[in-house]
């Protein structure tokens, strides 16, 4: 089993347009690309450490 040559990735391609269509390729390509931006956010949310709250202080200071 050697690499793959480009004959082997325009099979692959061609099945893939196959099984999706071309219509609906784009808006999957575009899902992925959501989800994975949205997994580097969370994962980026997860390193940063938590800050508190801020506190309201609106009702403390009410005029009358």
């Amino acid at each position: 089993m050697g690499s793959f040559s480009l004959v082997h990735w325009l099979v692959v391609l061609c099945v893939i347009l196959i099984v999706f269509g071309a219509g609906k390729l784009p808006r999957v390509m575009g899902d992925f690309a959501k989800g994975i931006k949205s997994f580097k956010a969370n994962l980026g949310d997860a390193d940063a450490p938590e800050q508190a709250p801020a506190k309201d202080t609106t009702a403390e200071h009410r005029p009358g």
